[in-house]
C-alpha cells in the first residue's frame, strides 16, 4: 500500500500541479469569488429585511447555495482533471516510458487519480473558511458541513476513476474528455431530468394502489438529489412513498457508485499496459 502512495510518479505529479503560480492565483480567485457571492446574498437579504436582520433560515439557505456551487464545480473541473491524464501519456509518447519503469500498473493509475484529485481538494477545502460566516449566523450544524465535503470527495472520486477509465480505453485526449464530460453530467443532470419524466408516470400507478420503484431506484443514484437530501430529507421522502421501500436511499447511492469506483480503477489498471502477443516460432528438429 506504501508503494501505491509514496513513490516516483506521484511525487512527479504533485510537484507539477502545485509548483505553478496559475494554481494557486486560481485557488484565490475561485475563494475570491465565491466570498464575494456570499457577502452579496447577504447583503441582498439584508436589503429586502425591513427588520434588517439575517435570520438563521436565511444562513441556512445561502448554506445550500454555497454548496450547490461547489458540487457544480466539482462536477465541472472533475471530468477536465481526469479525462486526460493518461491519454495525454500516450499522445506525448511518453506512456511506453512511464511503463517500462519498476512501477506498476495499479501504483501509475492511482498517482494519476490522486495527483489530479488533490487540487481539486485543495480549491474545496480551501474555501471553508467561508463557512465559519454562515456559523455566526447559525442555521446550520458542523455535522452538515462535514457531511457535504465528504460528498465532494466522493463525487470527485466518482467521477475522477470514470474519467481515468475513459482515458485509459480511449486513444485520444479530446475523445477521452468529452466522453468523461458526457458521462458525469448525465449522472447529474441527466438522471434527475429522467428521475421527473418517470415521476410523472407514477401518478397512475398510485391510483392503482400499486407501488412505483424507478423514481426511487432513479433518484438514489443521482447526485445533485442525494447531496440535495443532507439538507432537506423530505426531498427523498416522496419518491420512498411511491416505491413502498423504508430503507435509506444512501444504501443505494454509496452500493452503486462504490462498485463503478472499484470496476473503472480495476479495468483501467488491467487495461494500461498492453497485451504482448506471443509469437510463434518454428520449432527446431
Amino acid at each position: 500500500m506504501k508503494s501505491l502512495l509514496l513513490n516516483p510518479v506521484l511525487n512527479k505529479e504533485i510537484r507539477l500541479r502545485f509548483r505553478s503560480m496559475k494554481s494557486f492565483i486560481g485557488i484565490a480567485s475561485y475563494i475570491l469569488i465565491l466570498g464575494i457571492i456570499s457577502l452579496g446574498f447577504i447583503g441582498l437579504t439584508l436589503n429586502f429585511d425591513s427588520m434588517g436582520t439575517f435570520r438563521p433560515e436565511e444562513s441556512r439557505a445561502m448554506f445550500l447555495l454555497i454548496s450547490m456551487l461547489q458540487l457544480a464545480l466539482v462536477i465541472f473541473i472533475t471530468p477536465g482533471l481526469t479525462g486526460g491524464i493518461i491519454s495525454s501519456e500516450r499522445e506525448r509518447q511518453t506512456l511506453p516510458i512511464l511503463l517500462t519503469t519498476a512501477q506498476s500498473s495499479s501504483s501509475i493509475i492511482f498517482s494519476k487519480l490522486i495527483s489530479s484529485l488533490a487540487f481539486l481538494l485543495l480549491i474545496v477545502f480551501g474555501s471553508a473558511p467561508l463557512y465559519m460566516i454562515i456559523f455566526l449566523y447559525g442555521g446550520i450544524s458542523p455535522s452538515s458541513v462535514l457531511a457535504s465535503f465528504s460528498l465532494y470527495a466522493f463525487t470527485m472520486l466518482v467521477i475522477g476513476s470514470i474519467g481515468i477509465l475513459a482515458s485509459t480505453l480511449i486513444q485520444r485526449t479530446i475523445i477521452s474528455m468529452v466522453t468523461t464530460y458526457s458521462i458525469a453530467f448525465f449522472l447529474t443532470g441527466g438522471l434527475a431530468v429522467i428521475t421527473l419524466m418517470v415521476t410523472n408516470f407514477s401518478y397512475s400507478f398510485q391510483s392503482q394502489g400499486q407501488d412505483y420503484i424507478w423514481p426511487f431506484i432513479l433518484a438514489s443514484v443521482n447526485i445533485p438529489i442525494m447531496f440535495f437530501t443532507l439538507f432537506e430529507e423530505s426531498a427523498i421522502a416522496h419518491f420512498q412513498e411511491l416505491s413502498g421501500f423504508s430503507f435509506s436511499p444512501w444504501i443505494i447511492f454509496f452500493s452503486v457508485y462504490g462498485t463503478v469506483i472499484v470496476l473503472s480503477l480495476a479495468l483501467a489498471i488491467r487495461k494500461l499496459r498492453p497485451r504482448m502477443r506471443s509469437k510463434a516460432y518454428p520449432k527446431v528438429d
